[in-house]
């Protein structure tokens, strides 16, 4: 399957996706009957059910696949969008798959879409449709803390994980785990501190592990540290805002561009993310914000010059059409498929280096794989140790303040004393894996571009994801 992007004839999401797993077995000693075992969706349940509402009954599309069963549960999000079909949602647990075995998460990859405008409905009417859709997945395990555990995605967010989470419980009254059937619910019903930003902390904590390299830093043609690099954020959702938010208020960015898909904003002095957000909250489009110029065009700011370039919406928003004008040193890609395989090919030969989806937005599951390890364990993390931790600092500080015969500083004290609580381990669990895999990632790459120029980040990914994959069917029997 082809799209048009311009004129210009390139892969579908889903065959981009192929196309980039067939680039990595090429290079690797796996056999092509188990290659083909890994790249193909084991299955995929699409479900059309009617709900009454407005006086009528109303039809709706939904789907949930699964891409790999090496690791049980799977495990993806559940997004709702007009444009949902069996392809992308295919291709998206495919890419779920990838992305755990990256990140060492013991997951399977799955997703779940249902076709649906949700600006379309009031918060009683979604709640009746979510529901629905939920009883249609888990009568067929589907939904299960053992088996299949969704997550948040595009329309989608703690309230319908929440209901879902309470449909199940209403179904399996006796599942002691039944609060581990879903992530991403709020904290009032068993979710984890730190979840809701955890994919936009992540892209963070991936441009900063990237700056820690020289190395990488100068093959981007960049130099110096994070502070003070030009950032333009296509997006300005969840994952969007947080990277933006993060970026700027705590690393010292400057983001000069935000795009949305009904217009953006321009401030090369840098934008004020959290008055943009809160903006857009109120008015729903981000014209009229005095922070910055309006840009109606606003996939033109694609192609605006800045240092990092971070695509936080749809797939293929940098396409054949476009990928020769996108003037970035180093693109991070917070959204799933933003960059098209043809597009893949021009950015390399440019030498535009891209930290790809399958590792930059990780965060999610990451975090939603310790708030699935809170639900089974029954107790937040930090409650047993945090109170101990702090009797250790303050231990330790007061023998020194008695061997040194003055006081230390009171803010130095605070900081070392207090003990690590929910979000602290959970932000040093998400950093752990992130820096973790890229250093796994920039290796393989390292080992093999002088003699193989065509292996950048993202083919390292996906080498190292697939092997694990491989070796955890030849571990079953396969």
């Amino acid at each position: 399957m082809t799209i048009q992007t311009l004129g210009i004839t390139e892969p579908s999401f889903r065959d981009s996706v192929d196309i980039m797993f067939r680039r990595a077995v090429q290079r690797m000693a796996i056999s092509r009957g188990l290659a083909e075992k890994i790249r193909i969706c084991n299955s995929t349940y699409v479900v059309r059910f009617g709900v009454r509402l407005r006086g009528d009954i109303v039809t709706f599309t939904g789907y949930r696949s699964v891409h790999s069963e090496h690791a049980e549960p799977v495990k993806g999000g559940i997004r709702y969008a007009m444009n949902v079909d069996q392809d992308e949602v295919e291709a998206l647990a495919a890419l779920m798959t990838y992305k755990c075995a990256l990140v060492e998460v013991p997951f399977g990859g799955s997703k779940g879409g249902l076709k649906i405008n949700p600006r379309e409905w009031n918060a009683e009417e979604m709640e009746r449709i979510t529901r629905r859709f939920a009883y249609e997945l888990i009568k067929r395990d589907l939904i299960n803390p053992s088996q299949n555990v969704p997550a948040p995605d595009m329309g989608t967010g703690e309230r319908e994980m929440a209901w879902i989470a309470d449909q199940y419980h209403r179904m399996a009254t006796t599942d002691i785990n039944a609060r581990a059937c879903v992530t991403g619910k709020p904290l009032n019903a068993g979710g984890i501190r730190g979840r809701v930003e955890a994919t936009g902390r992540g892209i963070q904590y991936v441009a900063r592990e990237f700056f820690r390299h020289e190395e990488d830093v100068a093959l981007a043609g960049l130099s110096g540290s994070l502070a003070g690099k030009s950032v333009v954020v296509q997006g300005l959702g969840n994952v969007g805002y947080h990277a933006a938010k993060f970026l700027s208020e705590e690393d010292h960015c400057r983001v000069t561009a935000i795009a949305e898909y009904n217009g953006g904003i321009v401030n090369d002095d840098g934008i004020d993310v959290q008055a943009a957000k809160d903006w857009m909250g109120a008015h729903g489009t981000l014209e009229g914000f005095a922070g910055a110029a309006f840009v109606k065009e606003a996939a033109s700011l694609l192609e605006k010059p800045c240092d990092i370039l971070i695509p936080a919406a749809l797939e293929g928003v940098v396409n054949a059409g476009n990928a020769e004008r996108v003037s970035c040193k180093l693109l991070i890609e917070a959204a799933n498929g933003p960059v098209t395989a043809s597009a893949d090919d021009v950015l390399r030969k440019r030498g535009i280096i891209v930290i790809p989806d399958l590792f930059a937005n990780a965060g999610g599951v990451t975090v939603s794989y310790f708030e699935w390890v809170k639900n089974l364990s029954h107790i937040r993390f930090g409650r047993m140790q945090r109170r101990e931790e702090e009797a250790r600092g303050r231990m330790l500080i007061d023998e020194l303040e008695r061997t040194i015969g003055k006081p230390l500083g009171a803010e130095f004290k605070a900081r070392f004393i207090n003990g690590s609580d929910e979000l602290a381990l959970v932000r040093s669990g998400l950093d752990d894996t992130m820096r973790g895999a890229y250093g796994q990632m920039r290796k393989v790459w390292h080992e093999r571009r002088t003699s193989d120029p065509e292996v950048d980040l993202r083919m390292a990914g996906y080498i190292i994801a697939i092997q694990r994959v491989a070796d955890s069917y030849s571990a079953l029997g396969l």
